[in-house]
């Protein structure tokens, strides 16, 4: 397989653009998968405080054996931790279970719309993280335009990453554009649409897309192969999921075709408008609240 691709972040720093998500992977089994992906070439491992197995992504890749520089940790606070020394707490329980003292990205992981100025006294938290050399680079998950204009109007610090629901069937372009404008990179989370399988029994999924299986057998390739080539090739990040060893390797050998402009232009047409996940607006702590342990 060829080596993965690499973006650079509006601070310099670079990132790879394919990385090994670990969302709602249980604690016992998350050591094994990201063994698996550092294994097959991975990089990047991104995991968050609210998933409950930032330990066992650090258990991995001690194991692992790679020099530190070498893999790039990304991690998320969450809403529960806003709050500027909350924050910059959460960062230490953080660090504390994945075994490092520098975490390369570190997220908001949702904005907090019906209590903004607890996600603005977070992000603070992020910009003195990132002055101290605790972190190397800083960003936001799930935020829309608004939050995302609200956040600019008093942050220091341009965030590096909005990472945001983006596949075939949910694209968010304008949100993107309006990030690209501004130097924030998308990362996508759920890239090859694994969220659209729960539809119900009359949804067709992104992997069943008769459009996306043609653009597959054109090139030997799978759907989710084609779809994160789609990413790449669009110049986003994206994080796809698996604890199956033969899929996390599947997912990453991508860098040996090319979609071109009309295939491209095929898969952007497929955009619904439907979003899978949480709607921002209903992120609240009452809802969504929950307490992240010390460790």
């Amino acid at each position: 397989m060829s080596s993965n691709k690499r973006l650079t972040l509006n601070n310099g720093v670079e990132m790879p653009a394919l990385g090994f998500g670990v969302f709602q992977t249980p604690p016992a089994e998350t050591a094994e998968a990201v063994s698996a992906a550092l294994s097959t070439g991975y990089r990047l491992i991104d995991t968050a405080a609210a998933y409950g197995n930032e330990r066992g992504v650090g258990d991995a890749i001690r194991a692992a054996g790679l020099p530190r520089d070498d893999v790039f940790i990304e991690s998320k606070v969450w809403i529960s931790d806003y709050g500027y020394d909350e924050t910059l707490h959460a960062f230490e329980k953080s660090a504390r279970k994945l075994g490092v003292e520098v975490i390369d990205l570190f997220l908001l992981h949702q904005a907090l719309p019906g209590e903004f100025a607890k996600t603005a006294a977070a992000y603070r938290a992020l910009e003195k993280l990132l002055a101290d050399g605790k972190v190397r680079s800083i960003g936001v998950s799930n935020f829309m335009r608004p939050h995302l204009e609200a956040l600019l109007s008093e942050a220091t610090v341009v965030p590096a990453v909005n990472q945001i629901e983006v596949h075939p069937y949910f694209t968010q372009a304008e949100l993107q554009a309006f990030g690209a404008e501004h130097g924030i990179l998308t990362q996508a989370w759920s890239p090859i649409g694994g969220i659209t399988s729960y539809r119900g029994e009359h949804a067709t999924s992104t992997f069943e897309d008769p459009e996306i299986l043609a653009i597959a057998e054109a090139h030997g390739k799978t759907a989710a192969q084609v779809m994160l080539r789609w990413h790449l090739q669009e110049g986003r990040a994206a994080i796809p999921k698996s604890v199956k060893a033969a899929r996390i390797a599947e997912n990453f050998d991508v860098f040996d075709f090319e979609l071109s402009g009309d295939q491209l232009a095929r898969i952007d047409a497929l955009d619904t408008g439907v979003r899978g996940g949480p709607e921002a607006e209903a992120i609240t702590l009452e809802s969504f609240g929950r307490d992240i342990p010390e460790d």
